[in-house]
């Protein structure tokens, strides 16, 4: 299993004095370190989806990560961006994988870091007032934006594109560290599929289709 490389530090953070004790012969102060830093390994971790190895249909949206959806349909009063958008909100729990990946293809037009608030990830006003960093994306006529939130656990989003740069739906572009939420706004000739409730995993599961023509 592939592990992000944000996660070394916090894995050696714990793996090396749980050595160190274990090595003393004080096994049993080891042994929390040591189901720490197993617990660190499991949230790092980065598995293959079906997108690294195949490229989507043009008109699907994947879901940008792993977790459960919260929202699924109109936006949430003052949260999305100016337009018309429709919204699908994933929340993350610490169990889940927390890589992050592109929802659609598109070159970014806009990235924006906005410093903010730690309220729980899955509370309403979390993508209002909660630090995040938004990311915009366009293909031809097609636009999406698509934020990641940090919550109450997570304090460190880290976001691995940047204006200019291209992405594919799926691509890997980031995380976010421990208990989080991803937002994504789509346009409204996007039919969007997915449900409240429904358990979506990134750079797999589709939440939503485009009807028009492909842009050209």
């Amino acid at each position: 299993m592939r592990i992000d490389p944000a996660g070394r530090p916090f894995i050696a953070g714990f793996a090396l004095p749980a050595l160190l004790l274990a090595l003393a012969g004080r096994r049993g102060w080891a042994l929390p370190f040591a189901a720490v830093a197993t617990y660190m390994m499991a949230f790092f971790r980065d598995p293959d989806r079906p997108c690294d190895r195949v490229r989507p249909p043009v008109d699907d949206v994947l879901a940008p990560a792993d977790g459960l959806v919260v929202v699924a349909g109109d936006p949430e009063p003052d949260v999305a961006p100016p337009g018309d958008w429709q919204q699908v909100s994933i929340f993350l729990s610490p169990a889940d994988v927390h890589m992050n990946r592109s929802p659609y293809r598109g070159s970014v037009t806009r990235c924006e870091y906005r410093p903010g608030a730690f309220l729980a990830a899955y509370r309403d006003r979390s993508s209002l007032d909660n630090e995040r960093s938004e990311i915009w994306l366009a293909d031809g006529s097609r636009q999406i934006v698509f934020r990641q939130v940090v919550g109450v656990l997570a304090r460190r989003i880290v976001t691995r594109t940047q204006v200019g740069a291209h992405l594919d739906t799926g691509q890997r572009m980031g995380l976010m560290k421990f208990g989080s939420r991803m937002d994504v706004f789509l346009p409204r000739d996007c039919t969007v599929v997915a449900a409240r409730g429904d358990r979506v995993r990134g750079g797999q599961t589709v939440i939503a289709r485009w009807e028009d023509p492909v842009p050209t």
